[in-house]
């Protein structure tokens, strides 16, 4: 248990270091535009048609869920309030982030393993290119500003998934639905739930980008640094999620 607990504590203060450098090659120059818009691309785009189809059975689901407890106390007018409000301040933002560090976070560390393994990383520090800035902080970019407006995006959906679900045993427009969606909400709702959608997508980026950047040799490696990478970052989801709710309360 003591070695157990010893490299714990041995992975914990890498990571750190490895956050540090991170935020020391992010504001140097040159910056890797070009890298960074081709890894939003595959993060962002890519992620969108697996982003949608979730958000729509969230919204769908939970509103058939929630209807007959509602309808049994006279409070059915109040069901696409409490859809909304449960979409967007936490059930939209944990399961896409959840659904990324699955997705995304695999993929960075296997990809990354792969060429630590390969030595494909080790060859352009040879040719004097400098690969944390190429590899890492394009990537940590990316997911740092993808995952909130693919959160916002899950958000609209399951939004429009529960005026479908609300609609099935009921008849009520668009307009009147989404009038009582937004008669509810307010800014303290919305901002503190889009805010820590940035640290769930900085987490997932660095984490898969730590774990294979640092793979070890062996192509068994690889398959550990992409499991390891969705273990850890969806761990990370639900601690940052904790205390965003515990300052969330404090402060609004």
């Amino acid at each position: 248990m003591t070695t157990s607990l010893k490299s714990t504590f041995d992975d914990v203060g890498t990571m750190t270091l490895f956050i540090g450098r991170f935020f020391k090659e992010a504001f140097a120059p040159p910056y890797e535009f070009k890298e960074f818009l081709k890894q939003s691309y595959k993060i962002g785009y890519k992620s969108i048609p697996l982003v949608a189809i979730t958000g729509f059975i969230m919204g769908l689901v939970l509103t058939l869920q929630s209807r007959p407890t509602l309808a049994s106390f006279g409070a059915e007018s109040w069901l696409p309030s409490m859809v909304a409000l449960s979409l967007i301040r936490e059930i939209a933002p944990v399961i896409t982030a959840l659904i990324c560090a699955g997705k995304v976070a695999s993929g960075i560390g296997a990809e990354l393993g792969s060429m630590k393994v390969t030595e494909q990383i080790d060859a352009m520090e040879v040719a004097a290119i400098n690969p944390f800035k190429y590899l890492v902080v394009t990537r940590v970019l990316a997911t740092t500003f993808m995952i909130p407006l693919l959160v916002i995006l899950a958000d609209l959906i399951g939004i429009f998934g529960g005026y479908v679900g609300f609609n099935i045993r009921g008849d009520a427009s668009f307009y009147l639905y989404i009038s009582k969606v937004f008669d509810i909400l307010t800014f303290s709702d919305v901002l503190p739930a889009t805010i820590k959608t940035f640290f769930f997508g900085f987490f997932i980026g660095i984490i898969g980008c730590y774990k294979g950047y640092n793979a070890d040799n062996g192509t068994e490696s690889v398959g550990l640094a992409a499991n390891s990478a969705v273990v850890t970052a969806s761990l990370s989801i639900f601690i940052i999620d904790m205390l965003a709710v515990q300052l969330t309360d404090l402060l609004f």
